[in-house]
């Protein structure tokens, strides 16, 4: 089963976070399910978490207030949905951008239990007089956020589109109408941050200088997801490369990595996923260190006994070592899984 990453405006930064997550799967991030949630129609409406008729010294002619029934449905259909019909876990993170950040932060607020990470870039934190944040920020001070990841991005650039003189450094002192915005977001990341220690969550912030806030989202779920799954990357990576490394070494680097996995994941996960302990045996194949190459083609048959490539691995191992009988065996479970066409040619040759 698999962590699930459940992405607002998905109708516009679903390629952002594919691209995120198609280059750092593996030794930065889990295998994860990617959903998007397109808030195409009736964002405003559904995002943003209190009733305003004026904004920013007019009128504001948008349906607005829905969050907390958003919420409602996010939890009592989508995620039963998505676990019911998909091989997810439990472990779920929330990534949310503008008045989609609003939302997250809300989330994380006042339903913390949804989600075990949230990411919210360029939050609307400035939202209703700073309604939010001024609820958020007494949250903070008040609960436990015990195994639970914020991350929160700030694109700085706009910073100088109406005032040049305004830069991070004296931006806490600037009160004015232009500065609202990123000030709301520096004011709940000072209170998160001196607050990390005591609620026990797990908070970076980062600010993004050169980014607008239209350009941020795809660094800031790049930086997000690895900084919140910073405790998922290997321990010692350098032992899984050495020739000195002995077998017995291994054997404790990966009971210790799935101990980790299992613990944050609150269900029994293997330390590697397929394609890595197939890669590590392949490398120990090459480095004539054979071995080595057993352990994990065999750890890999273990944890994932319905993937055809782990058998066909295993075949490769058995013809290096010139085992015909054991590598057809092998094949012919990749074939009965599989079906395709590339291993019944390898079973005919």
């Amino acid at each position: 089963k698999y962590p699930v990453i459940y992405l607002l405006d998905g109708f516009s930064l679903k390629r952002n976070l594919e691209t995120v997550y198609d280059n750092y799967w593996g030794h930065y991030l889990p295998h994860m399910i990617l959903v998007g949630i397109s808030n195409r129609t009736n964002r405003t409406r559904d995002l943003t978490t209190s009733v305003v008729k004026n904004r920013r010294g007019g009128a504001f002619n948008y349906e607005t207030g829905g969050a907390e029934k958003f919420t409602s449905f996010i939890e009592n259909e989508l995620i039963p949905n998505i676990e019911k019909n998909y091989p997810a876990t439990k472990f779920r993170t929330l990534i949310g951008h503008s008045y989609a950040g609003l939302f997250t932060i809300n989330v994380f607020s006042n339903h913390s239990h949804l989600f075990d990470n949230y990411i919210a870039i360029d939050p609307s934190l400035d939202w209703d007089h700073q309604k939010l944040l001024k609820n958020a920020k007494s949250e903070l001070e008040s609960q436990s956020f015990a195994n639970k990841g914020l991350f929160v991005a700030l694109a700085a650039e706009q910073l100088h589109m109406s005032d040049e003189t305004v830069t991070m450094d004296n931006l806490r002192q600037n009160d004015s109408e232009f500065t609202l915005f990123p000030r709301s977001i520096v004011d709940f990341c000072d209170t998160a941050t001196a607050t990390a220690k005591l609620n026990g969550l797990r908070f970076v912030w980062k600010v993004y200088p050169e980014d607008l806030h239209g350009t941020v989202p795809l660094p800031a779920m790049r930086d997000g997801l690895v900084s919140l799954f910073k405790w998922y990357q290997f321990k010692s990576p350098p032992k899984y490369n050495s020739p000195e490394t002995t077998i017995d070494e291994i054997r404790v680097l990966l009971n210790n990595q799935e101990v980790i996995y299992t613990k944050h994941f609150g269900t029994k996960t293997p330390p590697m996923i397929a394609e890595l302990f197939n890669g590590y045996g392949y490398m120990n194949l090459q480095m004539e260190q054979p071995e080595k190459a057993f352990l994990f083609f065999d750890m890999a048959v273990k944890y994932y006994p319905e993937s055809a490539d782990v058998y066909d691995a295993m075949a490769d191992y058995y013809i290096a070592k010139k085992n015909i009988e054991k590598a057809i065996e092998y094949v012919e479970k990749a074939y009965e899984i599989s079906k395709s066409k590339y291993h019944k040619e390898k079973l005919d040759t």
